[in-house]
């Protein structure tokens, strides 16, 4: 068995003076502490990576820096995926018995550390390299190309995404790390500006600085037991224009593998981590993988079926669209507020009965994606 025995968090935003490097550290320590261990009982570390510190061997960088002498270390990519792409392989490790306990770290100081110029021209490397980045695309204008695809496929509004902006802030606003905490409304999303039609700004995740850990291990060593149930992956393509059915990306593929994988059904998650880069990022996914029907999930949201209290509560702590997003460590925080959801250590945050958890990443342009299931032992 693999249990997520400790996760640990920076704030999320702008952090003048911040560093990688620091952000990594004060995350893992956090994460340790909250783990009941210490650096040498670490056996296993595996890291993302940073595009502020672009570093080749930056997972034995990050163990230099923590007093880790792992038997394992690996860094991944998975673009946002990755987060979960690490758990899943540590629970591979553990499970195999190759390691006892692992740590997984994510860092990066994106929202001071570069410009805005910077960033966007390295996000949207992710473009095909003859198709598409010699166009001039950015990673909002490919999104907002599946925004207006999907809307016209299946009859999604505006005013269905602008929903659920409204909820994942209205979360944020109950977390006291995350980076958007004001309250905003449907009418204020529809009048942001416009960034990538039909995405607007508040259609959009924010940049942040952010840092953000969790320790994987064979036992566990916490009072309350959350065991990494399943996992499973599907890759169908890398760019969009490659993409062969826009309405089946491979979240359902990867869901569904998650799923057998622990012998459960999505009528038996209570608590929903679903990676949202962009609502119409979150409304896909939720709609491919089965939570709510063809064009529901706004629908869903302006019912109050995501909120604290509804029957699908979802990213609680806000999600990347206002917890933040710091590359890797914007998807691995959807693990670790389930984490603390399913430990019944979420504060005010907390959801009643959430005994089981589903969690998704996707990396690139809805190209990998990740999917787990978490469960209270």
């Amino acid at each position: 068995m693999a249990f997520i025995s400790g996760v640990g968090n920076t704030r999320y935003g702008k952090i003048d003076g911040c560093t990688t490097m620091g952000l990594a550290a004060e995350a893992a320590h956090a994460a340790l502490d909250d783990a009941g261990l210490r650096p040498k009982e670490i056996d296993g570390l595996l890291t993302g990576y940073a595009t502020t510190m672009p570093h080749i061997m930056l997972a034995t960088v990050i163990a230099e820096r923590l007093g880790v002498r792992p038997a394992y270390a690996h860094a991944l990519q998975a673009g946002g995926a990755t987060g979960v792409a690490m758990a899943m392989l540590a629970k591979i490790l553990v499970d195999s018995g190759r390691c006892r306990a692992v740590l997984i770290v994510a860092a990066e100081n994106r929202a001071s550390g570069q410009s805005r110029d910077q960033a966007i021209q390295t996000l949207a490397q992710a473009g095909h390299p003859d198709y598409e980045v010699p166009y001039g695309a950015t990673i909002p204008a490919y999104y907002g190309l599946l925004a207006a695809r999907y809307m016209h496929q299946f009859g999604v509004t505006d005013v269905d995404l602008a929903e659920l902006a409204v909820v994942m802030r209205r979360h944020a606003g109950r977390h006291p790390d995350a980076h958007l905490r004001a309250p905003i409304s449907r009418d204020d999303v529809m009048a942001s500006k416009p960034i990538a039609l039909p995405l607007r700004l508040l259609d959009c995740c924010p940049v942040s600085d952010g840092g953000i850990a969790a320790v994987i291990t064979r036992e566990p060593t916490a009072a309350a037991k959350v065991r990494i149930r399943g996992a499973g992956q599907a890759h169908f393509h890398q760019h969009i224009s490659c993409a062969r059915d826009w309405a089946d990306m491979g979240a359902k593929a990867s869901a569904d593998r998650a799923l057998a994988d622990a012998g459960m059904a999505l009528g038996d998650m209570r608590y929903l981590a679903v990676y949202d880069s962009f609502t119409i990022t979150l409304a896909m996914l939720l709609e491919e993988i089965g939570f709510v029907r063809r064009a529901g999930a706004g629908e869903a949201a302006a019912a109050g079926r995501f909120d604290l209290t509804g029957d699908l509560p979802l990213n609680t702590h806000g999600g990347l669209l206002s917890f933040g997003h710091c590359g890797v460590g914007g998807g691995l925080a959807h693990l670790v507020e389930t984490q603390r959801q399913l430990a019944g250590r979420a504060g005010e945050r907390q959801v009643r009965n959430a005994t089981t958890g589903f969690v998704h990443g996707d990396g690139g342009v809805m190209s990998s994606h990740v999917s787990m299931v978490l469960e209270r032992v």
